[in-house]
């Protein structure tokens, strides 16, 4: 009997461990169609979305039943990235024509998604799920996309368990070595407002911010510039 009892137990576990698979793996799937789909140019097509709802409405529904263990970390995060970034879009089309994320009031700290078996806001993913879990990683600023045109561009491919170091990698490179995100004019640069935000996240290990916007850059920038910020662009990051 009690050989029975153990081999039962065993094999509900791996007919879960079985379903967990294939929903994670659906959701990676379809969440890189839809962004093949409807992301371009680092811009959203939301007036294609929102005028047909039914792939984004799936995603999010096969997100919410979906729940990710940290200790999974590579599958962990690329979930919340790409849960972070389809449910700003769901925002946006929820609220659509709109012009801004900020003409939504509680856009990132009131709304909450019913995603990854919780019941949480885009701040609460970003702070709470990604940063306070990995305080180490900052290029999380760089994929983290919250519908304004300030913001690193969004991607149109969904981020992998397998690729995510890459990917992490390329999209920082990326907007550090472009000119109109960090602006080096003579001794002085010009970084984001992001940098001030989280200020603590690119200072780590005493390091200054320049030392960490150097690490991915390919013409470095002087470490006695003058660093500075420009206003962030919170127009909305939509295609024309």
């Amino acid at each position: 009997m009690k050989n029975r009892i153990t081999l039962t137990a065993l094999f509900l576990i791996a007919l879960f461990q079985i379903g967990y698979a294939q929903s994670t793996s659906k959701f990676f799937t379809d969440a890189d169609t839809f962004f093949k789909t409807y992301v371009k140019n680092g811009k959203v097509d939301y007036q294609a979305i929102k005028a047909d709802r039914t792939a984004l409405d799936e995603l999010i529904q096969t997100a919410q039943g979906i729940s990710v263990s940290v200790d999974d970390q590579k599958t962990y995060q690329a979930f919340w990235i790409n849960t972070y970034n389809l449910s700003v879009i769901k925002g946006i089309v929820d609220n659509y024509p709109i012009k801004s994320p900020l003409d939504k009031a509680g856009f990132f700290d009131k709304t909450k998604y019913d995603v990854g078996g919780k019941s949480i806001t885009l701040n609460d993913i970003e702070n709470k799920l990604l940063r306070a879990k990995f305080p180490k990683e900052a290029r999380f600023h760089f994929v983290l996309v919250c519908a304004g045109l300030g913001c690193p561009p969004i991607i149109n491919s969904a981020y992998l368990p397998n690729t995510l170091e890459a990917q992490l990698q390329k999209q920082t490179e990326l907007s550090l070595n472009n000119p109109n995100f960090i602006r080096v004019k003579g001794n002085k640069v010009q970084l984001s407002q992001l940098f001030e935000w989280y200020k603590g996240d690119f200072t780590q290990g005493g390091k200054s911010q320049v030392d960490f916007v150097n690490q991915y850059r390919k013409e470095k920038i002087d470490d006695g510039a003058k660093v500075g910020y420009y206003s962030y662009n919170w127009s909305l990051n939509e295609t024309k």
